[in-house]
Formats: C-alpha cells, structure tokens, sequence
C-alpha cells in the first residue's frame, strides 16, 4: 500500500479530498484552531478583558433592573465590579462624565455614592 501523500496538520492521518486540504476532520480543524487561539498572548488578553466588561455589564444591570439606581461605591465593589474596565464615556454638557459597559453606565457621584443608568438612545422627532 503507497503511503499518502498528505498528512493532517493536527493528528498525522492521511487526508483524503481536495489537494489544497489540511485537516482529516473538522474536529482537527477545529483542535488546531482552538490551540493557535490559545497560544496568542493577545487573543487571551482579549478575552479576559471582554470578560471583566461582560461581569461589569451584568452587576449594573442586576443592580439596577428599572434601568436608574443610586447606590454605595462600596456595594458594586463587593460584587465584583471592576471600575477600571468599561466599554466608553459619556461627557454631558455640564461637565459630568458617564462610564459605560455597552449600554449600562454609570456616574460617580459624591460621598461615594454611584449612580447607574441604562442608554436611551436619541429619538428623532
């Protein structure tokens, strides 16, 4: 029996199909994908930080479902909110500046106090 000509990129296994393919299978295919992901250093450093956004996101909007609460700075921090990682700003004209995770923001007030909003996007008349 000849030995094949190609091997898969993962595994070693003959591939059989067209002459410009890699992988024996999908699931290699996708195994290859996966570790190549993996071994970038910036891929992961992205998905930690699109992480801490998502947590971020989820605590604002879990403590304020009505979509404005004022709260203790001191309560977002207990849940895990990261005040450093958020998505955009907001300056209004008085000078005050929202932070935002996607669409759930808020405005540090004082006495370390928080207020939490959610975005009303702008409606043309």
């Amino acid at each position: 029996m000849a030995k094949p000509d190609r091997t898969c990129a993962q595994c070693g296994e003959a591939v059989v199909g067209r002459a410009d393919k890699r992988f024996c299978s999908s699931q290699c295919r996708a195994m290859a994908s996966n570790q190549r992901r993996s071994d970038d250093a910036g891929e992961q450093r992205m998905r930690e930080i699109n992480a801490r956004l998502r947590h971020n996101r989820q605590v604002l909007q879990r403590a304020s479902p009505e979509g404005k609460t004022t709260l203790k700075r001191q309560v977002l921090e207990l849940a895990g909110f990261d005040f450093g990682h958020f998505t955009h700003l907001y300056r209004t004209q008085k000078g005050n500046t929202y932070y935002f995770c996607y669409d759930f923001g808020y405005l540090l007030l004082e006495d370390e106090k928080v207020l939490i909003v959610n975005w009303q996007p702008y409606m043309e008349k």
